[in-house]
């Protein structure tokens, strides 16, 4: 048998440790992180939303798909109204971009006040407690 370093640590990996457990208990989160944290979060849906839309804007454009509502449309309105018209790349690309800056002003403020609402919440109900085991 060896002293060594290895052939000690080797015995102490085969051993078995028991699993710790460690109950903690949420009762505070921070405002200005919540906030950061809604803020980048809606920001990357709201650029989702924009890159999605215009992609299949343009997959419907290509396809021809909307070429054929715009027939269908002239059909039953008029010969004057044009789908294609009223709904242009630019129009289509501008709606998107304002639902975006719209999605994260909005999602921004719903993380502030859950933030605010769950500090409230918590002088009267307690916190959220949770519990981890180490495995």
């Amino acid at each position: 048998m060896s002293n060594t370093v290895a052939a000690n640590l080797a015995r102490k990996s085969r051993k078995k440790t028991a699993a710790k457990q460690v109950r903690l208990k949420l009762v505070y989160i921070d405002f200005w992180s919540a906030v950061k944290f809604s803020f980048l979060v809606s920001l990357c849906a709201g650029i989702v939303g924009v890159v999605s839309t215009v992609l299949i804007y343009t997959v419907l454009l290509s396809t021809g798909v909307l070429a054929k509502m715009n027939e269908l449309f002239m059909d039953i309105v008029s010969d004057q109204l044009s789908l294609l018209d009223m709904f242009s790349f630019t129009t289509v690309f501008g709606f998107a971009f304002v639902v975006g800056i719209l999605n994260v002003i909005v999602g921004t403020a719903f993380g502030a006040v859950g933030a605010l609402i769950y500090n409230l919440l918590v002088r009267v109900l307690g916190g959220f407690q949770l519990g981890f085991t180490s495995n």
